[in-house]
């Protein structure tokens, strides 16, 4: 009979229970029955977990033995579950977290923090980030004009002012980003209105550098009466004025992009951002 695998962690057990599953497999064993002792904060928990699990396995296999794994960063508790492992040979514990931390704790020089759960908050930011890039993705060029209210950071401008690669960039920073273009034929969402002012930001450029923008990208298109239209200074310049009353309606904050990386324009908005939004600490 395959034994049921006791998992013990300060974190949500994870890591144990992934390994458990990995080692059953090489046993034809796919899903193993496993038991979670997950968040532990002092040794009274695990002793109690211990001594059920053994009673469970006497009552139910006639046999007193227990296999457990344990991932404690916290050397305290590590100390004494091994102590009393010694002292209980029926359980047969396999330290997975100790091992792996003392061997890098030697060759790195550098001593653990004894954190628990570090793991699972990289995870946790990791899925944000993911979900931000969704978001983000899903909100490009006007798209779902109903959300923008549940966007971190909405970006207004003209077309070629950089929206869609800034809000790819915040977005990989974990910002749920929505962007709306602004242009002289179109009306802007009316759920802008409904936006905090201090998360719409209208990113602006000059005439000159736009107009330059605009041509390379309609390249031997320009030459088209209706297309050049769209890179004429005048025009332009006109669509830039009218973006720049209609975000001073807003009351947005008014960020330049010209001749500028997506990088450093991306921190000048993430600077007047976290000051009103300030950062939660994990």
């Amino acid at each position: 009979m395959f034994p049921t695998i006791c998992v013990v962690s300060d974190s949500v057990g994870l890591t144990g229970q992934s390994i458990a599953r990995a080692a059953s497999v090489q046993f034809g064993v796919e899903s193993p029955h496993v038991e979670v002792l997950s968040k532990v904060r002092s040794f009274d928990q695990i002793e109690r977990f211990l001594t059920e699990q053994v009673e469970v396995a006497q009552r139910e296999r006639g046999d007193r033995r227990v296999l457990l794994f344990y991932t404690l960063v916290t050397s305290r508790l590590a100390d004494r579950l091994a102590g009393y492992l010694g002292e209980n040979p029926h359980i047969l514990g396999v330290d997975i977290m100790s091992p792996a931390l003392s061997a890098i704790a030697q060759v790195s020089g550098i001593t653990p923090s004894q954190v628990p759960g570090k793991l699972h908050v990289a995870n946790q930011q990791y899925f944000s980030r993911v979900e931000a890039v969704e978001f983000t993705i899903a909100h490009d060029d006007g798209r779902n004009p109903q959300d923008l209210v549940k966007a971190d950071i909405v970006l207004l401008g003209v077309s070629r002012s950089s929206k869609t690669p800034l809000s790819i960039y915040l977005s990989q920073q974990g910002y749920k980003v929505a962007n709306v273009p602004l242009d002289m034929q179109t009306e802007p969402p009316a759920e802008l209105y409904d936006v905090d002012p201090t998360r719409l930001f209208g990113l602006m450029t000059t005439p000159d550098v736009l107009v330059d923008i605009r041509k390379r990208r309609l390249g031997t298109a320009a030459t088209v009466a209706a297309a050049g239209r769209y890179a004429d200074p005048e025009y332009v310049y006109q669509d830039l004025e009218d973006a720049r009353a209609f975000m001073r309606r807003l009351g947005c904050i008014v960020v330049h992009t010209e001749r500028r990386a997506v990088e450093e324009t991306a921190q000048e908005i993430l600077r007047y951002f976290e000051r009103a939004h300030p950062p939660q600490a994990i």
